[in-house]
């Protein structure tokens, strides 16, 4: 089979389960495929994170990866602009570097940074993307993910990035439970040495968490002393603000 044939034939199998779970049967005879292809199909766009098994059956439905990919044709445009003013406020406000990011498979990506004001300031993380639990914005992310995924997620080998990163699953899910008690979450050096961060959701009108705000800069002033409740105040209130605005745009 040539690489056209099974990309042409992996669209089949997605237009196929978009009205619904389906079983290999239905698969195949629905994309026009032999069963034993539809069912090698299904388990290489399952490892991909594009199909799924619906639990406790033996159907097949959309994939939260897919769902991911899809939600971020606006994110990835204009929830970068819609949020900025907010991000530069919240960047001159707190002093330090105000991003955006959303969710990309297992990944956070960053896709905008206002820089801090501050002569010393830390990289611009445009553009990066980083493992969910290393950092305080994809916690966040798998704080609102659904319950699969999260499981999917945690069920894999989580890389260590400092002594402070959280690499077990007891760990992180006492962190998400947290995260959606509070509303924010701080982050100190579990990534990067030296490096402390913020991060709150932001929802779309729907009020799925589609992306999350943060502010990061160096942990010998972030936070300063007796700041951390007034700091996650000001990015509760910038998100809120952000989602507000995607309300209006919806």
């Amino acid at each position: 089979m040539s690489r056209v044939q099974s990309v042409e034939r992996a669209f089949a199998v997605l237009g196929a389960l978009a009205d619904g779970p389906l079983g290999v049967t239905e698969v195949a005879e629905r994309a026009s495929l032999p069963k034993s292809t539809a069912a090698r199909l299904l388990a290489s766009l399952a490892r991909e994170g594009v199909v799924e098994q619906v639990p406790g059956g033996t159907h097949y439905r959309l994939g939260q990866r897919l769902v991911t990919l899809a939600s971020r044709i606006r994110p990835a445009g204009s929830l970068a602009a819609l949020a900025r003013p907010a991000l530069t406020e919240l960047a001159a406000t707190a002093g330090e570097a105000a991003g955006l990011s959303v969710p990309d498979g297992y990944l956070v990506h960053y896709i905008d940074q206002v820089s801090s004001p501050r002569p010393v300031s830390v990289r611009d993380w445009t553009g990066s993307r980083i493992p969910m639990h290393a950092v305080s914005s994809g916690q966040v992310l798998l704080a609102f993910a659904p319950p699969v995924f999260v499981q999917r997620y945690l069920g894999r080998p989580l890389e260590r990035f400092t002594d402070r990163t959280l690499v077990t699953a007891a760990d992180l899910l006492e962190r998400m439970r947290a995260i959606r008690r509070d509303g924010y979450v701080w982050a100190i050096e579990e990534f990067d040495e030296g490096i402390s961060s913020i991060a709150a959701p932001v929802a779309d009108a729907s009020g799925e968490v589609v992306a999350a705000i943060h502010l990061h800069g160096p942990s010998y002033r972030f936070p300063a002393a007796g700041s951390a409740i007034a700091v996650a105040e000001r990015l509760v209130s910038a998100a809120a603000r952000i989602a507000g605005v995607l309300r209006q745009g919806a």
